[in-house]
């Protein structure tokens, strides 16, 4: 499988083409049945806590599709945390305007719970912006809870 679903910092194309520069963004969709939220921040001892994925019927994320070359998927996994053990990667359904796509997420290997720093909601914000999020689901999420204030405009 060579599609990757980004739900967090790389949603940002230019993110990505950075870590991945073989593998191009080739759509957005929804994980339908999944929520957005975050872990970690006790076990990890970041400022915050991290994004994750959970499921949850009813809601749903917005994603951005990569098609990851070889190339670029062993250096994906390492700076996902995947091969630290971090993150694990979980194969998902994504709902586009073209029907359903298999892709697979990184999902955190710890419990929920925790709150993000402000600078690391603001920059999955921007990401989200950056890949063409619709503004009901920007707005959302610039809206949750963290850890310290938000950064002045």
């Amino acid at each position: 499988m060579r599609h990757y679903a980004a739900y967090g910092s790389n949603l940002d194309p230019a993110r990505m083409r950075a870590y991945c520069p073989h593998s191009p963004m080739i759509g957005t969709g929804w994980l339908e049945g999944w929520r957005l939220t975050f872990g970690g921040e006790a076990a990890l001892g970041w400022e915050g806590a991290v994004t994750t994925v959970v499921e949850s019927p009813g809601d749903r994320v917005f994603v951005a599709l990569y098609d990851v070359h070889p190339r670029d998927a062993a250096n994906l996994d390492e700076v996902e945390g995947a091969v630290a053990g971090t993150y694990r990667k979980l194969t998902v359904q994504v709902a586009t305007l073209d029907g359903a796509v298999t892709a697979w997420v990184y999902v955190l290997d710890g419990y929920e719970g925790g709150l993000p720093t402000a600078w690391y909601l603001s920059e999955i914000a921007n990401a989200a912006e950056a890949a063409g999020a619709p503004a009901d689901y920007l707005r959302d999420l610039r809206s949750r809870p963290t850890r310290t204030a938000s950064p002045e405009p």
